[in-house]
């Protein structure tokens, strides 16, 4: 992946920072953006990994096992590995997020795919057995 690189994923914007490979596999990290209103990902799990989203502009709303938590400047929330979890952007402002996964199995190439999934459908709704596809062979569960 070259520095830089934004993958779009519907109208969300993703930016790694660091790959796990470049960790030694310690963890991976990327930031993301998230517009007021955007659609944004269906609810999941992830059992081989933590992920950490830290605050850096705006606020997200995380529903994370049920409980709703929002996510501004500074705040941190830790996702443990396992449990259901979504986000959304409630607010007006657009959104700007830190994503820390430990250990760093999570790449760029994970956010490709999904592009790739949703830009097949053409402005349609993305196949949502391909998506859950996707997402099984790169460590996430959709949500029942």
């Amino acid at each position: 992946m070259s520095k830089g690189e934004e993958i779009g994923l519907g109208q969300i914007k993703v930016r790694f920072l660091l790959e796990g490979r470049e960790s030694g596999g310690s963890a991976a990290m990327f930031e993301f953006d998230v517009p007021s209103g955007a659609k944004v990902p269906i609810a999941h799990s992830h059992d081989g990994y933590e992920e950490t989203i830290y605050g850096l502009k705006g606020v997200l709303t995380l529903t994370v096992a049920g409980q709703t938590h929002d996510v501004g400047p500074g705040d941190a929330l830790c996702i443990p590995r396992g449990v259901v979890h979504r986000f959304d952007n409630r607010y007006e402002a657009d959104v700007t997020m830190l994503a820390v996964i430990t250990p760093g199995v999570l790449g760029p190439e994970f956010f490709r795919e999904m592009a790739a999934v949703a830009a097949a459908a053409a402005g349609s709704p993305p196949n949502p057995a391909l998506m859950a596809e996707v997402m099984r062979r790169h460590g996430l569960t959709p949500a029942p």
